[in-house]
């Protein structure tokens, strides 16, 4: 039987505001709604013909609660008939909420859906959705479980400490992720001042290039406190919260027909792989080599690699283990520089991903993230 095919037509990003900076207090459904609605202005869809919104977001209290997904769509002043759903997969939620609109696409139950995320970090700091229970007697969410106490004991369920695990593993010095690091914020400034990002953003706010990036030295760096007494790991070399908002929009080959589209990409393969919940960030590295072996390419038919920069040491030990250039991988920056802000990553990272591999003239990218419970996504893309 035939392959149902889904499309990338098109993909925008907001800035990315650094946390307290000039996004800090847009209310998240403005912010969704902006990437929304320029995406919707940029077609020959009707607004009422979209079949639906799949947002990414995580910590969803407060202005963020709610379905954001629709309640951006609706602050965005588009139709009532559209409806919206938002995904928490963690850090990786909307690179899953794009592997759902491909996979309704695929299925032929729908035709037109837009995946995205939006994220207000410096409203609602990460971890408050983990610690929002407190109040009610609940310490986090692992606590008092009978069944994960047997299986994982009272090992902590961190990201700091998985990161500093994976450096101790795989021999990541804080000289050498400082290293990284700094290479990370080169890559960003060098792109912007390029132009780079100039087609995927749209200005917002007065805002219209990263707020991010930053101008430091290895000097800088070093003089930095560790997260913990005895720890590796320094703000320097990891990701920056931050406030965005992106949007990926995916079609069918009959939308395409049917409203004069042209497709930028195809989905090419999509899946997720579970990995140990309190190593946490190790995923990526299995699901990225299974990936590969399940659409029968290796790494030398890949042009470019995302993968999220939680920590440079997570980077670090996928680029260890997969022997995959550091020089094709995150080539314009990662979340280091650029920032991770939680649920709209995914699809900023594939906003990234879809216009550089345009502006290359490569044919095949890899994007992948570490996520809380020890999960993976890995989407390959072909450029058309």
């Amino acid at each position: 039987m035939k392959r149902t095919e889904a499309y990338i037509v098109d993909a925008v990003r907001t800035p990315i505001g650094k946390r307290h900076g000039a996004l800090a207090r847009v209310h998240p459904a403005d912010l969704g709604g902006f990437v929304l609605n320029a995406l919707v202005g940029r077609q020959a869809i009707p607004a009422d013909e979209y079949d639906d919104v799949i947002f990414g977001c995580v910590d969803t209290i407060g202005p963020l609660a709610g379905n954001i997904a629709r309640s951006s769509w609706l602050a965005a002043g588009l139709p009532l008939s559209v409806p919206g759903v938002t995904v928490d997969r963690q850090c990786g939620s909307s690179q899953q909420a794009l592997h759902f609109a491909a996979q309704a696409v695929m299925s032929g139950t729908q035709h037109v859906v837009i995946a995205g995320g939006v994220q207000t970090m410096s409203q609602i700091p990460i971890s408050s959705a983990m610690l929002a229970g407190q109040p009610l007697g609940f310490a986090d969410p692992f606590s008092g479980s009978a069944g994960w106490k047997a299986r994982f004991g009272d090992q902590p369920v961190s990201q700091f400490h998985a990161a500093q695990r994976i450096a101790e593993r795989w021999d990541c010095s804080r000289e050498d992720m400082e290293a990284y690091a700094l290479e990370s914020h080169k890559r960003a400034l060098h792109a912007a001042a390029q132009g780079y990002f100039a087609r995927e953003i749209v200005p917002f706010a007065g805002l219209s290039s990263d707020e991010t990036p930053r101008q430091t030295s290895l000097e800088k760096m070093a003089a930095l406190a560790a997260l913990e007494p005895g720890s590796r790991l320094t703000a320097g070399v990891s990701s920056q919260t931050c406030d965005a908002a992106a949007a990926v929009l995916v079609v069918s080959e009959a939308a395409l027909t049917r409203y004069g589209l042209t497709p930028r990409a195809r989905i090419h393969h999509l899946s997720v792989l579970g990995d140990d919940p309190i190593w946490m960030l190790t995923a990526p590295i299995a699901a990225s080599q299974k990936a590969l072996k399940q659409c029968g390419l290796n790494w030398n038919d890949i042009d470019l690699v995302e993968i999220n920069e939680a920590f440079a040491s997570v980077a670090q030990a996928w680029l260890k283990e997969t022997g995959y250039p550091h020089e094709r991988t995150n080539v314009n920056g990662g979340a280091i520089a650029l920032g991770h802000p939680l649920g709209a990553t995914g699809a900023r990272l594939m906003t990234t991903m879809l216009h550089e591999l345009e502006r290359r003239g490569g044919r095949y990218a890899l994007q992948t993230m570490c996520e809380g419970g020890g999960l993976a996504n890995v989407t390959i893309i072909e450029r058309l």
